[in-house]
């Protein structure tokens, strides 16, 4: 399936090796469809940061990812739906870090949410099995709301050679 293409891309010199080229969106699609963990960056209400582990999928080129609705990324949700998404490596000088800029916007169409269900369980195995009711997520543990993030821009950083992209979306 086609995937929308950054309105623009630009490798920051700043932070790049003189060898660096800047990365190539396709690339990084297929990192954030592979990739298995993301921390999600949101900000309490009284403004100090909030990082957590989490799980997500890509489709249509929006970053699905779910949370209890009263779990404290909900709860910041409700005051500012700006985040962060970050997936990558720990490694220094392998692999690719993508940093993703953007709003997180609930799903609660059934329909979608099916969809997103099958995906995650298809990703993550059965232990990762949901069913949908009510606009959410539904297993054992309770509800769990959904969020799909659209990037507005996105940071990709390469290491070796090293070298930082930006692309932006309209």
């Amino acid at each position: 399936m086609a995937h929308k293409e950054p309105s623009s891309t630009h490798l920051d010199s700043r932070y790049s090796d003189p060898r660096a080229a800047a990365g190539d969106w396709a690339d990084a699609v297929t990192q954030l469809g592979e990739a298995e963990v993301f921390w999600l960056s949101t900000v309490r209400p009284d403004g100090r940061p909030h990082v957590t582990p989490l799980l997500a999928v890509w489709q249509r080129d929006t970053l699905y990812f779910s949370s209890g609705e009263r779990e404290r990324k909900v709860l910041n949700l409700n005051e500012n739906r700006e985040v962060v998404l970050t997936t990558g490596t720990n490694a220094l000088d392998e692999g690719h870090d993508i940093v993703i800029e953007g709003e997180a916007v609930r799903e609660s169409d059934e329909a979608r949410l099916r969809e997103l269900a099958a995906l995650w369980e298809c990703k993550y195995g059965s232990d990762w099995r949901f069913e949908v009711r009510d606009g959410a997520f539904a297993d054992p543990h309770g509800a769990a709301l959904v969020f799909g993030v659209t990037p507005r821009t996105v940071f990709g950083f390469a290491k070796s050679p090293y070298g930082q992209t930006r692309w932006r979306f309209s």
